[in-house]
């Protein structure tokens, strides 16, 4: 596995697995405490039908992807405000739609389905420095908005309360909907549409098992997302099978093993 780690592809894998599991877990905490899980589907999908549609116009599927899934966010959050629809039913449009959106791109031009389904698994060995670059400006900009933790913490505990203490909740919502879009693109390449979701919602799940307070379980989350990444590239190493799928199979240990603490 060292010497593995001396090819530059393996690097580059390394260290986006790490950024990806940050990343996500970061985020993730917000998404199972709000009980919004079922959003990472959703915009995984919409991140699908942006790639579709990048292959359509032969783009770089994810810089069409970043905004078309950017916009999904917003309007599914703009759904959630304006309408007495549940959470799970205003998400469950848009993933229904951007499915529709996605297949419908795929059967306007032949040819260019397998590059789509190699999206929906993705490959933590084909990043390019180009994609590395992308997912460090996206780090930053959860490092810039980290003050705002705390706002979201209070918001996500008790929303009334913050409404009543004139937090704005409804902008810190738009936002946070439109940073979890952004983490969920630049993730694609390395872990697929596919398995995205459980990246935001396994370490963040097994750090609720064991925190006692919001802070550490958000530490937590962040550790577990970080530290499958090692176990899981080196599995898929070993055993040659898909990393993405063997960082998740982590997870899901970590996550049962947390179970049998309780």
């Amino acid at each position: 596995m060292l010497e593995a780690l001396q090819l530059p592809f393996m690097q580059r894998g390394l260290l986006a697995g790490l950024l990806v599991g940050g990343l996500a877990s970061y985020l993730g905490v917000l998404v199972v405490q709000r009980r919004l899980s079922f959003l990472g589907d959703g915009l995984a999908h919409a991140a699908f039908a942006g790639v579709a549609l990048g292959l359509l116009l032969h783009q770089e599927p994810l810089w069409v992807a970043l905004p078309f899934a950017v916009g999904v966010a917003l309007l599914i959050t703009w759904v959630r405000e304006r309408s007495s629809l549940g959470d799970d039913t205003a998400i469950g449009i848009f993933f229904a739609v951007s499915v529709a959106l996605g297949v419908l791109f795929m059967s306007l031009r032949q040819g260019f389905a397998q590059d789509a389904v190699a999206y929906l698994f993705g490959s933590i060995l084909t990043v390019t420095p180009t994609d590395l670059w992308t997912m460090g400006l996206v780090a930053l900009g959860v490092v810039l908005l980290s003050p705002l933790w705390p706002h979201w913490a209070y918001a996500t505990f008790d929303r009334e309360l913050a409404l009543a203490d004139r937090e704005p909740v409804g902008l810190h919502d738009y936002l946070l909907a439109g940073l979890l879009a952004l983490v969920v693109v630049v993730s694609v390449k390395v872990v697929g549409i596919v398995l995205i979701a459980a990246f935001l919602v396994i370490p963040a799940a097994t750090a609720r098992l064991l925190a006692r307070t919001f802070a550490g379980m958000t530490l937590l989350s962040v550790g577990l997302g970080v530290f499958s990444v090692l176990p899981g590239l080196a599995a898929a190493y070993l055993l040659d099978v898909p990393a993405g799928s063997a960082i998740v199979l982590v997870q899901a240990l970590l996550f049962a093993l947390a179970l049998t603490r309780r």
